[in-house]
């Protein structure tokens, strides 16, 4: 899977949006690409398509579009999209889905915004575009909603909303439903961040899948060294953030999200390039000058699941039993495409032997401290999903 922006992040170079010029264009008439999409994001997308081995699911999302359709008129700060605009903003990201199209590049699903919350703080320092749960919940219902699923060319593009922190389901997503239950019928499923997942309770998940079991959840962004008081952004060779990575996978896949997304697929030894300044860290760190790249523990991390556990994998329950004293393993399981049962452990403790059964097969492991192991059995003929 991959994450696009529709026009710039912070981590571009400078700041831009498609069809900044002319002023107050609500018909789009100069809408074309930047230089940053036909010169490195296209080339990377198909280059990536001609090695892979399977589809490649995009996930297209904008931080902000031009300043004029804002309320603000800025990059960044509190803004709304200006209520002439709304459907402006609905033609905006069509327009992108169509102009990735005619590069052969098919966009997989849109999301309605990059952290809407963050317009309303006074730190943020790169784009955003605000939202209210009753403004978003109009604009998918009057214009993304019908812009993209009553095409005849886009229709297949899934919506996803919220893209924000899971902590906001409860205070945004479910007062937005509330308040507007016809969104449902217009939007494919829930993106969201990790950034406050070791502040917010898991359950948080597992309310919103039971409210609305048609409707998936997908971790959109994540990254270490974003917090301020992570002085040293890019820490290389660190095995504690990728302990960080392997448990937020497993928690959210234990709650049946259905994907996690990583932010950036490689930065530069500073945690860049950001124009905003806004570093982190990354799985891949390039030393340019030196024509290096470097693959990060929080690399290998993401490959327990992203190499083991193939798309149409379904989740099994798994029972520990342990001595009173003894610490949780972290896991998950799930039965694959390819009639395989895999199972992914994560050691948080000291070494130690676990014992790990299928059926009548069982296996010794020895883990080691803090460590991450998974195991692919053949599947019993009466597993059970």
């Amino acid at each position: 899977m991959l994450r696009v922006p529709i026009g710039g992040s912070d981590f571009s170079t400078h700041y831009y949006a498609y069809n900044e010029l002319p002023l107050n264009d609500g018909q789009l008439t100069n809408y074309t690409l930047a230089p940053e999409d036909l010169n490195y994001k296209i080339p990377m997308i198909q280059h990536i398509k001609d090695v892979a081995t399977s589809d490649i699911h995009i996930v297209a999302t904008v931080w902000s579009p031009p300043k004029w359709m804002k309320t603000n008129e800025k990059p960044s700060g509190l803004s709304f999209i200006k209520k002439e605009y709304m459907q402006t903003f609905a033609n905006y990201i069509a327009k992108f889905i169509r102009e990735y199209k005619k590069h052969d590049i098919d966009i997989w699903a849109v999301t309605t915004t990059n952290e809407p919350q963050n317009a309303f703080l006074p730190f943020t320092r790169f784009q955003d575009l605000g939202w209210t749960p009753g403004s978003m919940g109009q604009w998918i219902i009057n214009n993304l909603g019908p812009t993209i699923k009553n095409s005849t060319d886009i229709n297949h593009v899934k919506i996803l909303t919220v893209d924000d922190q899971r902590v906001t389901l409860p205070i945004w997503f479910n007062v937005m439903v509330q308040k507007y239950p016809e969104v449902l019928g217009w939007i494919d499923g829930i993106a969201v961040h990790w950034y406050t997942d070791k502040f917010t309770p898991a359950f948080i998940l597992e309310e919103t899948v039971k409210k609305h079991p048609d409707k998936f959840i997908i971790a959109t962004e994540a990254c270490e060294g974003s917090m301020p008081w992570e002085l040293e952004k890019v820490s290389l060779g660190d095995w504690s953030r990728a302990q960080s990575y392997i448990h937020d996978i497993l928690e959210d896949l234990n709650y049946n999200l259905v994907g996690w997304i990583d932010w950036n697929l490689c930065l530069d030894r500073q945690g860049g390039p950001n124009w905003a300044k806004n570093y982190v860290d990354s799985p891949i760190i390039v030393f340019p000058e030196n024509n290096e790249f470097v693959k990060q523990p929080m690399f290998y991390a993401m490959g327990h699941f992203s190499k083991w556990i193939p798309r149409g994998s379904v989740r099994l329950g798994v029972e520990e039993q342990k001595g009173l004293l003894e610490k949780s393993v972290d896991q998950v399981a799930f039965l694959t495409p390819r009639n395989t049962v895999v199972v992914v452990l994560h050691n948080t403790g000291n070494a130690r032997n676990v014992r790990v059964q299928l059926g009548e097969e069982h296996t010794v492991l020895a883990l080691e401290k803090a460590s991450v192991t998974t195991l692919e059995f053949p599947a019993p003929s009466n597993t059970s999903s």
